[in-house]
């Protein structure tokens, strides 16, 4: 939408370019604090990054005394369009970097494989993420690239995180910019990190200004803006995807960004680009309002465990309130994996790329394990799976210590069946025994296994018998 107002606020109606590349220029030489730069291949953080590298050009060789660092922040379930974009304009980056002898990098931050998307949705069973619940924004977001930046400050002491926002997108953006602005200068303290700045070159441009910046000059790095427009054509807006803290606003209902996204309603940008072409990307968007579906209070009783993460059941005002996608006779974490892996296969042949990854095999190895540890899994139905869904096979660890398998799973469960004892809860305590094994020190021994004996074991029948209203649920109450 364009903004009424453009016209009059325009920053480059007030200023030459020369007046703000020497500005920025300034704030670069005003201390000895390298810079962080966040860049998400959109149309701010590219005007951002382009205003700095024509900045520092202007500036003589041994003034360029500190490092520029530029950061992309891959969640790893990026639209693939996106992803590739970006890959292309970091190698672009630090190729002419190095020809123009700018002390600038670039650099691509992942989360760690523990608190990426896929191992947390369907190894731990994190329902699909919403407005009021964005279980992943701190763990494929923030955490990245505040890592990258605490790395920066233990090495040099401070930074300048270099942001491209702007305060005329929103009320809350210019709250933002303006909450934490040092009195006299151009920098802010930053709100969660000791010993970083903030710096926000483009907070006083407009979107108008945005793109007849990027029209005026041409990319530094080679990049190519004009195909940036295109794309924004084609889709509908950004999601950020340098985020350093709860306060950057949400995704709206326009953007691209994650592909897996359900935090909007519908994904229009993915729906645009496949009605202008990109055909292939329909398994995508197929695969996304199936687990969009997944947070309507109907399908939850059939996807959902009943029992949430902490082993108890939580009742709201006489409201059932739903834990994790379901593992045991549900198997529905299973039928995500089968999913995902289908929408992997039908994209490789209809995309363009034949090689792409939805879901890495590290994290297939991360989810293995936690169905093997958290779920008791002895048929160990992760490989089977993938073997099926492929018709390949990946080189998985095997465990020489464990002891069970499907002999043992199917004897244990008509044994327990016979004393009315619930098989899973037997399975984890035999599980916390073998963990232990050959160890000195077991002081933590017991309080797995009391945790382990609290949980809530009753039957889902036993369970819904005991509530008063068992079918209805409440958004509200989706937590770890």
């Amino acid at each position: 939408m364009i903004d009424p107002h453009d016209q009059d606020n325009s920053i480059l109606r007030r200023k030459t370019l020369d007046e703000i590349h020497e500005e920025i220029a300034q704030v670069y030489l005003s201390n000895g604090f390298p810079w962080v730069l966040g860049f998400s291949g959109g149309k701010d953080s590219t005007a951002t990054l382009q205003l700095v590298w024509y900045a520092l050009r202007r500036l003589p060789r041994e003034k360029l005394s500190k490092h520029v660092y530029v950061v992309a922040s891959d969640t790893l379930v990026e639209a693939p369009a996106i992803a590739a974009r970006i890959d292309t304009s970091l190698r672009q980056m630090n190729e002419a970097a190095r020809e123009a002898g700018l002390p600038l990098s670039a650099h691509k931050v992942v989360p760690e494989v523990d608190d990426r998307f896929w191992v947390n949705l369907i190894g731990r069973g994190y329902p699909a993420p919403y407005a009021r619940f964005r279980w992943c924004t701190d763990r494929v977001k923030i955490k990245p690239n505040n890592r990258f930046i605490k790395e920066k400050v233990t090495e040099h002491g401070e930074v300048v995180v270099v942001l491209g926002v702007r305060k005329l997108e929103s009320a809350v953006r210019k709250q933002i910019i303006e909450l934490h602005k040092i009195t006299g200068s151009r920098l802010s303290r930053h709100s969660l990190l000791p010993g970083a700045y903030v710096y926000t070159p483009i907070e006083d441009f407009t979107t108008k200004d945005v793109w007849d910046y990027l029209w005026l000059l041409p990319n530094p790095w080679g990049g190519d803006n004009e195909s940036l427009r295109e794309l924004y054509t084609s889709a509908s807006g950004e999601c950020p995807s340098f985020v350093i803290d709860h306060l950057t606003p949400s995704c709206g209902n326009t953007r691209f960004g994650c592909w897996v996204c359900t935090v909007v309603d519908r994904d229009r940008s993915m729906e645009a680009m496949a009605e202008s072409g990109d055909d292939w990307m329909q398994p995508l968007i197929a695969f996304r309002d199936y687990l969009t579906s997944t947070q309507d209070p109907a399908n939850k009783p059939e996807q959902r465990s009943l029992v949430r993460r902490n082993g108890q059941v939580w009742v709201k005002e006489e409201k059932l309130l739903y834990g994790p996608y379901a593992f045991d006779d549900k198997s529905f974490r299973q039928t995500l994996l089968r999913r995902l892996l289908q929408t992997q296969k039908q994209v490789r042949e209809l995309g363009p790329d034949p090689h792409v990854t939805l879901i890495q095999p590290e994290e297939l190895h991360a989810i293995r394990r936690i169905w093997r540890a958290e779920e008791g899994d002895w048929v160990d139905t992760l490989p089977q799976i993938y073997e099926q869904e492929t018709g390949e096979t990946l080189d998985w660890v095997r465990d020489d210590t464990s002891i069970f398998g499907v002999p043992e799973e199917k004897l244990l469960r008509e044994t327990c069946e016979l004393r009315g004892v619930p098989h899973k809860m037997v399975k984890l305590l035999l599980g916390v025994v073998q963990s232990y094994d050959g160890m000195y020190r077991r002081h933590n021994i017991y309080a797995e296994y009391d945790a382990i004996l609290r949980r809530d074991w009753r039957s889902d029948e036993e369970i819904l018998a005991s509530i008063a209203q068992p079918r209805t649920d409440a958004r509200e109450g989706d937590h770890e």
